[in-house]
């Protein structure tokens, strides 16, 4: 006998429909042949699921099976065909009856018949509705994910027993109610807030800017100053994540399998800071079956890189794309998959080795052309993609030991939530446009015109500390940021004239201000 049963694969962030085709011949020896471009997960499912329907108290059939994953040409990856693998054979054998058309399972089965966890269920569950699937059956864990996707009814199984007993009549399984993909708009208790940091004024200026705009930022200045403090302060002003955000965010963590079974949903930007040992494979993606790495992670929130000068110049400079376009593309010799990355980059970094070149407090003990390699770890290329340069100072005891509390992160979090109103205004007709920062050269000819005096000052910037192309529509796109700040229709010249504070004097040569 001949059974089908549909299930779905992962490629990339996107789901691929696979059918599970088994059938049982009348004669020849017990076997059990898998084809279909399994890899190893994938051949072992044989031993799982022979033993799982045995010690579910069903028959496995004593007979030569041969199970087919179509399409072939797919590579099969991962233990997610043990459940649809499992049903197939009960099919094929009569005990169960074939399930409504339009039907899919996804789930890998444990030597006790239980249901487990699988990776990349929302980009499934995303296809299955694509194909006109109207029912899924996932693990018990995985239910609440699946289900947020609208136009499937999802249905959590516990164990192969469970679903047997359904599919008989015997019991019920309840279907999933649908989750809502939106953003808590609580801040997390792990978020600093900026109520909390002394001083540091001119910073927490230009982290808003950044968090109204997605600006990319390098923070410079002595150990101790409160970089650190303030890069993990930065979630807290971010606005919201829309619900296609929550989604996009989610699948991404979803294929990656860093999804918590208690928090299926992803309802904070994220907020990810690699070890400057970071392998290049594990900040752009990549291994011999490609998974998103911590830049993909970062989508739609930040990526935070402290001292970054210590990170390896091979795996800086793989930034540059995914900064320029929102998007990392990794080509093998088999497929070529993309994964989105549009992250707001935020960068700390000592002005030297010992950390105190410059301070009028300690004296730096480098020698000087140390200090120059050092700078210049960081490539003129890298440099002139990053938005906001801004020194951090050493913060005075006054300050420190003062009464007085600074501004909360959620009144600056209302002011950047306005900005982006603004913006998404602005950008209605530009659907992959979100934010300023994502602006291309004709968006800023269109949207960033400047009054005389501020097209004179700017001028009189481009000359003085020689900006390339690139800086000269970097600082238009902050003058932009900073007039929806102040609710101002134009760019006059006081913008302008903040957004020129934030560039390097020095372009390429990495050092400071």
């Amino acid at each position: 006998m001949l059974a089908c049963i549909t299930t779905a694969a992962v490629d990339g962030l996107e789901g691929r429909l696979v059918e599970v085709q088994v059938d049982l011949a009348l004669q020849g020896l017990p076997s059990f042949f898998l084809v279909g471009l399994p890899n190893a997960a994938v051949k072992e499912a044989r031993e799982r699921v022979r033993t799982a329907i045995k010690n579910s108290g069903l028959q496995y059939p004593l007979r030569r099976i041969t199970a087919n994953l179509a399409p072939a040409e797919l590579p099969k990856q991962g233990p997610s065909y043990d459940l649809p693998l499992a049903v197939a054979i009960l099919v094929a054998s009569g005990q169960v009856e074939p399930p409504p058309p339009g039907t899919m399972f996804v789930g890998e089965l444990s030597l006790d018949g239980h249901v487990r966890h699988t990776q990349g269920i929302l980009p499934m569950a995303a296809t299955a509705r694509s194909a006109g699937v109207k029912l899924m059956y996932v693990s018990a864990e995985d239910a609440t994910e699946a289900a947020l996707i609208e136009g499937v009814e999802v249905t959590g199984v516990p164990t192969l027993v469970d679903l047997v007993a359904h599919m008989r009549g015997d019991a019920t399984l309840p279907p999933t109610p649908p989750t809502v993909a939106a953003d808590d708009n609580a801040l997390s208790e792990e978020v600093a807030d900026f109520a909390q940091i002394r001083g540091q004024g001119h910073a927490k200026r230009a982290l808003e800017i950044a968090a109204a705009g997605a600006h990319n930022v390098l923070l410079t200045g002595v150990p101790g100053a409160g970089k650190t403090l303030l890069a993990r302060a930065l979630p807290g002003i971010l606005p919201p994540m829309t619900p296609e955000e929550t989604l996009e965010v989610t699948r991404i963590y979803s294929v990656a399998g860093v999804l918590a079974p208690t928090t299926p949903v992803v309802r904070h930007r994220p907020f990810r800071a690699p070890h400057h040992t970071v392998s290049y494979a594990g900040l752009v993606g990549g291994g011999s079956s490609p998974r998103p790495g911590e830049i993909s992670l970062a989508h739609r929130g930040v990526l935070f890189l402290d001292e970054i000068p210590e990170f390896h110049p091979r795996v800086l400079e793989v930034l540059r794309q995914p900064i320029e376009d929102g998007i990392v593309t990794i080509a093998r010799a088999r497929e070529t998959l993309t994964f989105p990355a549009r992250f707001t980059l935020i960068a700390a970094r000592n002005p030297c080795p010992c950390g105190f070149y410059g301070d009028a407090s300690r004296p730096c003990s480098c020698a000087e052309s140390v200090v120059t390699r050092y700078q210049k770890r960081l490539s003129g290329p890298i440099l002139d993609r990053i938005d906001l340069h801004v020194p951090v100072q050493r913060v005075e005891f006054a300050a420190l030991a003062g009464a007085e509390r600074a501004e909360s992160s959620e009144s600056i979090r209302r002011r950047v939530g306005d900005a982006r109103y603004r913006q998404w205004r602005r950008f209605a007709e530009h659907p992959s446009i979100t934010c300023n920062a994502e602006m291309r050269v004709g968006d800023i000819r269109a949207y960033c015109e400047l009054d005389s005096p501020g097209a004179s000052l700017l001028r009189s910037a481009v000359e003085s500390f020689g900006l390339s192309a690139r800086a000269y529509h970097r600082v238009l796109r902050v003058a932009r940021t900073i007039a929806d700040l102040a609710d101002a229709e134009e760019i006059d010249v006081s913008h302008v004239a903040e957004a020129i504070q934030y560039q390097p004097r020095e372009q390429y040569g990495g050092n400071l201000e």
